[in-house]
């Protein structure tokens, strides 16, 4: 499955959405991390006992909250979430080179 842009129409419910409760005064960047730790480990709760027969649903909306939390902080932020993004990839490709890293989970400091 190839992985898609996200439509501009989509950011934009997401602002009404925020804007339409006044939400935006709670969302600081401290605030918004949180908001991701927390959803992420409802996403992880997801897999808790059973990695393999776990609940579709559940896992895609707790990934929706995880997208839509990040989605708020890169836009509190003003930040490019390509830029961001790609930016990151290259230092991992630094840190772990093909080379070293091809089928190892090991940390880089350990390759």
């Amino acid at each position: 499955m190839k992985v898609k842009h996200m439509k501009q129409e989509t950011l934009d419910r997401i602002r009404r959405f925020v804007a339409d409760r006044d939400w935006d005064q709670f969302h600081t960047p401290a605030n918004l991390a949180k908001s991701i730790s927390i959803e992420a480990n409802e996403l992880l709760e997801c897999f808790q006992w059973n990695e393999e027969d776990f609940d579709l649903e559940a896992v895609r909306e707790e990934l929706a909250d995880v997208m839509v939390y990040c989605i708020n902080m890169l836009d509190r932020l003003q930040l490019d979430p390509d830029e961001i993004i790609n930016a990151k990839l290259t230092q991992n490709e630094a840190k772990y080179p093909v080379e070293k890293a091809r089928g190892s989970s090991a940390k880089y400091t350990e390759l």
